[in-house]
């Protein structure tokens, strides 16, 4: 997958070591949620580590890939990259342990909107004007966020990267022992329980007296406190820094603004696109059964 933002070919010259983790998403699902979240496991609460700098999204265009493997080749402890890629669009390792989010393609959208109206010039700057883009630049969104959901759904995730593919290919691979799905409205509603599930996953004890600071750290009033050690270049790519780019960790805003007929038909596309299992699982957080 190669366009404005990704080249996944990057992933054929990363080299694995076996405790390494990915982080991965379509995006706008609790990403940079679950990076901090994996961070403050690794380092058992610490303060003021750069999370972005520290876990970089692999497949983006820039920095240069040679750049983004010397330094990842640097570190010396546990990795944790991310990732927007579908799972068959990029290399799969047996041994790495693969951590997926979900969140409900409204809130996706919502979230994108956000992401996408607040972005500088220096954003569109380095995705269109960095060399090595294949097809068209990336323009601004219109000013109806209605209008840019309706596309989003029309041309499927337009004009970032496919969503429903990106779903379905990490739904196919959810019984892996090396995978472990959560989602971002669990995420909200049980952080502890979700924290810990995670660890468990990565093989991570944590030390009982780190576990309030852990908690802490992980809020989402702390992120947003501290969202340039949390947001990629510090929030250079937005209008108003890195608090813009930590919105507001909300759901549901999309409720007010879709009538029942567009909502229903983003619901009737996702089973479709999805089966019932998995659409039930991208909208709750919870597993059928």
């Amino acid at each position: 997958m190669h366009n404005h933002h990704t080249d996944s070919t990057i992933w054929n010259d990363f080299r694995f070591r076996d405790d390494d983790i990915v982080i991965s998403t379509y995006a706008k699902s609790g990403t940079t949620w679950t990076q901090q979240i994996v961070c403050q496991l690794i380092f058992q609460g610490t303060e003021g580590l750069d999370v972005a700098a520290m876990s970089p999204w692999l497949d983006l265009r820039v920095p240069a890939r040679e750049e983004k493997l010397a330094a990842l080749e640097a570190q010396t402890h546990r990795r944790f990259v991310k990732t927007h890629l579908p799972v068959d669009a990029l290399v799969f390792s047996p041994s790495a342990r693969y951590i997926y989010i979900g969140r409900d393609g409204r809130d996706v959208a919502w979230s994108m909107y956000n992401h996408h109206a607040t972005a500088n010039d220096f954003w569109y700057e380095v995705l269109n004007e960095t060399p090595g883009r294949v097809g068209p630049a990336i323009g601004r969104p219109p000013a109806s966020i209605r209008a840019y959901f309706a596309d989003w759904m029309q041309r499927d995730g337009h004009p970032f990267w496919p969503y429903w593919d990106n779903i379905r290919t990490w739904w196919a691979v959810r019984h892996l022992p090396n995978v472990h799905f959560t989602h971002f409205e669990a995420l909200k509603a049980d952080m502890p329980g979700e924290i810990r599930k995670i660890a468990d996953f990565l093989g991570i004890a944590v030390d009982p007296a780190k576990w309030d600071a852990i908690l802490d750290h992980c809020s989402f009033d702390y992120m947003k406190a501290h969202a340039p050690t949390v947001v990629p270049l510090g929030g250079a790519f937005w209008e108003g820094g890195a608090p813009t780019f930590i919105n507001r960790g909300a759901n549901g805003r999309w409720q007010s603004v879709l009538s029942e007929a567009e909502s229903a038909r983003y619901e009737a596309r996702a089973l479709l696109e999805l089966g019932p299992d998995c659409a039930a699982w991208l909208k709750t957080g919870r597993h059928p059964g």
